[in-house]
């Protein structure tokens, strides 16, 4: 019950924190200032990545344990004469929700709030309602007047904008916030390198915070390049299809409460079979329970560590999240102490690099 708990109050945390891609520094100082106290080995490489080694009492694999910090957000691309900030993504956005969303600048200064406009519905009969909007459409509004304004408000060009951190409790067991992608993968990981005992573990463990997934694996991939593991692993979150028509896809069946994702393939991965079959294996025996994830519309650091790193066997455990991307991401805290239960199961059931070899399925 302890370890839920300390999941819980992790997640909390990390959730708070805005790291949006290429600006993780606030979420990499606060894992790092915590993974410190009790991991054999913690830094901090050039890129941001935070790496914390855990070495077992006995021989074993390495294993590499991927989650990532940075969230879906924007940068200033301009700053125009009547003081509205056009934006450039870091990472992929549907305009539709992030229309009338809370923002933040990140700025030398502090933090300065803002909103993204809107068109007023009084205006609607001047516009199409149908019409989706574009990107390079959306402004946001920092309350400056004018350029010069913006600028002796500390806004300048290149400055990272994110969601506003709100986080709300849905039901019993679901949490809402933005950055849960892959805050909620984060909080796992971290809570489950201070858990490990290391007189159980064969091995070493590497758990990676990575940075820049969301806009190509970047920090994976100089990663698997700096260590060669045996086996790998990612934590992440993905889409769950449970919600009413017409927003579920067909042919998708992962929903919310029904147990943590142990992935197939995605557009980045094909899980090597014996990672998974160990999974599996795992989850049975612990009486976890699981789904199985097909989805080729997302992809996670798994996809790099798996080619980048020399061909490791890899896989993921994902927990399903609805409203991905955006301000309200929710996912199941049942699922969330799945996804942990099977991680920790897995570290502890490792025993060697056979367990992973592909002639043994």
């Amino acid at each position: 019950m302890r370890d839920m708990e300390r999941l819980e109050e992790n997640l909390m945390k990390l959730i708070h924190l805005t790291g949006p891609c290429g600006f993780e520094h606030e979420v990499a100082r606060a894992i790092y200032e915590q993974a410190r106290m009790f991991a054999d080995e913690c830094r901090v490489d050039g890129l941001g990545n935070v790496w914390v080694g855990i070495n077992g009492a006995k021989d074993g694999p390495t294993l590499m344990v991927a989650a990532h910090m940075d969230e879906v957000g924007f940068m200033v691309k301009t700053i125009e004469a009547n003081g509205f900030l056009r934006l450039e993504q870091l990472g992929g956005h549907d305009p539709r929700t992030v229309v009338g969303q809370d923002v933040i600048v990140l700025t030398e200064n502090g933090r300065v709030p803002g909103v993204v406009g809107t068109l007023s519905v009084h205006f609607l009969r001047y516009d199409d309602a149908a019409r989706a909007p574009k990107f390079h459409e959306l402004y946001v509004d920092c309350g400056a007047t004018s350029r010069e304004h913006a600028h002796a408000m500390g806004i300048r060009v290149g400055q990272a904008v994110a969601y506003e951190p709100s986080v709300r409790r849905i039901g019993e067991t679901r949490i809402a916030s933005k950055s849960l992608d892959d805050r909620a993968g984060c909080a796992v990981l971290l809570t489950a390198l201070e858990a490990m005992d290391r007189a159980q573990l064969h091995g070493t463990v590497w758990g990676l915070f990575s940075v820049q997934e969301e806009v190509g694996l970047r920090g994976a991939k100089a990663a698997a390049a700096a260590l060669h593991a045996d086996v790998a692993l990612a934590i992440d979150t993905t889409a769950a299809s449970d919600t009413p028509p017409p927003h579920a896809p067909v042919g998708h069946g992962l929903a919310l409460g029904q147990g943590a994702a142990i992935k197939a393939m995605d557009f980045s991965l094909i899980s090597s079979l014996s990672v998974r079959r160990f999974l599996e294996r795992v989850a049975s025996e612990r009486g976890i329970p699981v789904q199985t994830e097909v989805f080729a519309g997302i992809g996670t650091d798994a996809g790099a560590l798996h080619m980048e790193g020399g061909a490791i066997p890899s896989g993921v455990i994902s927990i399903p999240s609805r409203y991905t991307h955006s301000p309200i991401e929710m996912i199941d805290l049942n699922d969330l102490h799945g996804c942990y239960r099977l991680l920790l199961g897995f570290m502890e059931a490792m025993h060697s690099v056979e367990d992973f070899s592909f002639l043994s399925e």
